[in-house]
């Protein structure tokens, strides 16, 4: 009787490369020698990254591990929770909470702007005490194993917008820590506080950075942001923050 053990290599390849990653990776390659070696072949998870969406063609000759850029491809996503304030401040940590305290509104907010993302309806809203929040994310929670972190050590790219009312001025500040098991800082990205004076455009800007070749060991990544009104104003004239983002692995 025929087996499946006796297909020709390439009708293995593509019978296996319609499996989950979980399954081939913990299940089939352990099923005998010849499954261990069509599991472990470029092709197959070359074929998966094409079949997926996760390639272009000039990106071919600069991948030279296949499997480790579609397991990065597969887990690529926002890391950030609760980015856009649809869920209040679940997920946050209220770090300072002075003068009036950090408010949520909706776009574009009293002598505001919108945001160049239809999909973004929300902001966080600071006053004119400090008001700073953040997000703890433990990467081995996310996916993200110790080895493929010390060994490939993918591309963090962290993201976060702005803006000011129209009519007040106020103060943006961000930082960005890589931390070991130990919490201990490994890098940072703390850039110069940003100070928008009063009559400004209150238009939305980007912030982006990118970590990359950092030390190994990095478990955790600490987002930090926010700011307070420059006028000492009662109420929520203070710096707009939203659509944070944290991503890990390679642009496809």
């Amino acid at each position: 009787m025929t087996s499946i053990c006796d297909l020709p290599e390439d009708a293995l390849v593509e019978l296996l490369s319609l499996l989950p990653a979980r399954d081939l990776v913990c299940t089939c390659r352990l099923v005998c020698t010849q499954w261990r070696y069509v599991v472990d072949l470029t092709t197959l998870w070359k074929r998966k990254c094409q079949r997926e969406g996760f390639c272009l063609q000039n990106l071919d000759r600069s991948i030279s591990d296949w499997k480790t850029f579609y397991m990065l491809c597969h887990l690529k996503r926002n890391l950030i929770k609760n980015p856009c304030a649809e869920e209040q401040f679940q997920h946050w940590k209220l770090d300072r909470n002075e003068g009036d305290k950090w408010k949520i509104e909706n776009l574009p907010g009293t002598h505001g702007q919108s945001m160049p993302d239809p999909r973004v309806h929300k902001y966080f809203v600071t006053s004119f005490g400090p008001c700073l929040k953040s997000q703890l994310i433990t990467l081995k929670k996310e996916g993200y194993w110790n080895e493929l972190m010390d060994e490939k050590r993918p591309e963090i790219v962290v993201k976060d917008w702005y803006a000011a009312r129209f009519d007040c001025g106020c103060r943006y500040e961000l930082t960005v820590q890589l931390l070991s098991e130990d919490y201990l800082v490994l890098e940072e990205f703390c850039p110069e506080p940003v100070v928008i004076e009063q009559w400004s455009d209150a238009m939305w800007r980007e912030i982006s950075h990118t970590f990359r070749n950092y030390p190994p060991g990095v478990r955790y990544i600490l987002f930090r942001h926010g700011g307070q009104d420059t006028q000492f104003w009662a109420g929520w004239y203070g710096i707009r923050v939203t659509n944070s983002s944290i991503t890990v692995g390679p642009l496809t």
